[in-house]
């Protein structure tokens, strides 16, 4: 099964990481290997808006998207990852979502489908310093509608309040537990 971990936290160490190292190590546990992708690390020209995907399916930006579009293409399942910055994920992530443009211009204004669009599932991990009502509300929209421009179905994850400073994660034992079972799931769905 071929697996992505995006990870959209600037924190190299941070508690979306300690999350997707979680999610991994259940991953690791059900026999599957999964590639994790620091988007920080990449260059990623922010989408310009510039309608060139939307004539011909492709992007006029030659950078680390290229690479990842044909990833997300081979993939079955994804798992991104993001902390919460002003209820919204990182302008990392936020950049590579919007680059996926792409495959909302192949799917729905080309009429390009993809050819095995069977079980390909998503999911999200988050975490947010407060301990907001509505923290999440805004992100997963993001995140369910990213999906389906890439083909895949939006199956939850595991989203965390009130984890601030880095490493506060560790405190919520649970939470990483339910992590855990996260990538031990998506293995078998």
């Amino acid at each position: 099964m071929n697996i992505l971990l995006l990870n959209g936290s600037p924190r190299e160490k941070g508690n979306t990481s300690i999350l997707l190292d979680a999610v991994h190590q259940g991953i690791v546990q059900s026999g599957q290997v999964a590639e994790r992708i620091d988007l920080p690390l990449l260059d990623i020209h922010p989408c310009t808006g510039c309608g060139h995907c939307e004539q011909t399916g492709e992007c006029i930006f030659d950078d680390d998207m290229q690479e990842l579009y044909l990833k997300i293409a081979n993939a079955q399942r994804i798992v991104i990852g993001s902390p919460i910055y002003f209820y919204s994920i990182t302008a990392q992530a936020k950049a590579f979502i919007d680059r996926c443009q792409v495959f909302y211009s192949r799917k729905y204004l080309l009429g390009q489908t993809s050819d095995d669009r069977t079980n390909k599932k998503g999911y999200f991990v988050s975490v947010g310093a407060t301990g907001g009502y509505k923290l999440f509300d805004g992100v997963q929209l993001t995140i369910r509608y990213a999906y389906d421009a890439m083909d895949f179905t939006y199956n939850g994850g595991i989203l965390v309040k009130g984890a601030d400073n880095e490493g506060a994660i560790n405190e919520q034992k649970e939470k990483l537990v339910q992590a855990v079972e996260l990538g031990r799931q998506l293995c078998e769905e």
